[in-house]
């Protein structure tokens, strides 16, 4: 960030060394000669030291105008034998006079005008020719170089605050608007959470409560329906806490466990509510467990779904195989079961809509993909690969 008081600083001592420069020079070279007397020295260093104090701080602004405003009052004293007249500060009042009326308050900042005023009368009045001045054109030396520099001052301060004010209130009145699109943000997310609950979450349930009923009921030796109806409760479940998450994250929880997707490390979650569904799933992790995009760990998670989804609904009912492994630049999930019957026809369509899903996801993270039976005609296996930047 830069430094704005070393800039403002830096700038106020440039200003203060050109006015002292110019108005040193002028008084050499056209003031009265520096050898016939203590007097014009005098009067050169007053205007040097003057000019050098312009300098200084801003809260001494009033000093140095009161300064500049004596100096103009003992100039033509000191110099009044000399029939060559010139004034020490003639650039330096300007700036002192601007510097009053822009840095102090409407009491001090009027002391100091005053104290200017009475100098540029007494240095306009007071020097030999004083008797052939019209009155007209020293109250216009004197606006000119004592009122007009202090008069735009003032007004560069007042603009100055306007500007503030105006930036401070369009700030506010973006905060304002900021405000009020978060609140209809979070009311609108409140609305649909309430939707989604009322209208999903009881029929949801009710779907997991009448498949238990209806699998509690069935005479043994009926393993295909038990088997379908323990999936229907499994997917029920899942879609339940699936949607808790969802409606946590449209009601703004702030906590970590409401808003955290689900990801690899709930798979056993996944396959314990696939063995309550009758099917057995054996998980094998090959490579040490590394950290993993938030992005890709969920695709990950929701590919496995929908595959362990597949094996419950269309498989045999054997062993599901899941094996994930994590290598240098990537990481593969491979998730074979059972057919039901060898070479069956095509899949259904829930299925086909899955396996797209499935190819759409690792899509957009530019993986591969494989999905389809294996040669011996009695297996069915997903196969996803992720890259990942090398450790």
């Amino acid at each position: 960030m830069r430094d704005i008081s070393g800039s403002l600083a830096r700038q106020a001592c440039a200003v203060a060394a050109v006015c002292l420069v110019a108005d040193a020079g002028l008084f050499l070279i056209d003031g009265p000669p520096l050898s016939q007397g203590w007097q014009a020295w005098a009067v050169l260093i007053g205007g040097i030291l003057a000019n050098a104090a312009l300098a200084g701080p801003s809260r001494y602004s009033g000093w140095v105008s009161a300064a500049h405003g004596a100096l103009l009052v003992a100039a033509p004293l000191l110099l009044y034998p000399f029939d060559h007249y010139l004034q020490a500060t003639n650039a330096g009042v300007l700036i002192a006079g601007y510097r009053a009326g822009a840095w102090l308050a409407t009491k001090p900042a009027l002391a100091a005008l005053a104290a200017m005023l009475i100098g540029l009368f007494a240095c306009i009045l007071i020097p030999v020719d004083r008797g052939n001045r019209d009155w007209r054109l020293v109250l216009i030396d004197v606006g000119i170089s004592g009122l007009l520099p202090w008069m735009v001052g003032r007004y560069t301060t007042a603009r100055r605050a306007y500007i503030a004010d105006l930036q401070r209130a369009e700030e506010q009145r973006r905060q304002h608007e900021a405000e009020a699109v978060r609140r209809a943000v979070a009311e609108e997310r409140t609305t649909i959470a309430r939707d989604l609950h009322d209208v999903i979450s009881h029929h949801v349930s009710a779907i997991g409560v009448h498949a238990g009923a209806a699998r509690l009921g069935l005479p043994a030796g009926e393993p295909a329906a038990r088997r379908s109806l323990s999936a229907v409760e499994s997917s029920s479940r899942s879609a339940m806490a699936d949607l808790r998450r969802l409606l946590d994250l449209l009601h703004g929880k702030e906590n970590g466990d409401a808003q955290r997707q689900p990801g690899l490390d709930n798979l056993d979650e996944l396959l314990d509510n696939l063995r309550t569904a009758g099917l057995p799933a054996r998980l094998t992790s090959h490579g040490g467990p590394r950290e993993l995009p938030g992005s890709v760990d969920v695709a990950l998670y929701r590919i496995a779904q929908e595959a362990l989804t597949n094996a419950l609904r269309h498989g045999s009912g054997g062993t599901v195989e899941i094996d994930l492994a994590y290598r240098q630049t990537e990481i593969v999930l491979a998730i074979t079961n059972e057919i039901g019957r060898p070479n069956r026809g095509s899949p259904a369509e829930s299925t086909k809509r899955g396996l797209a899903g499935i190819r759409q996801r690792v899509a957009l993270f530019g993986g591969q993909v494989e999905c389809g039976p294996l040669d011996d005609g009695r297996h069915w296996r997903v196969r996803v690969g992720f890259p990942l930047e090398a450790e």
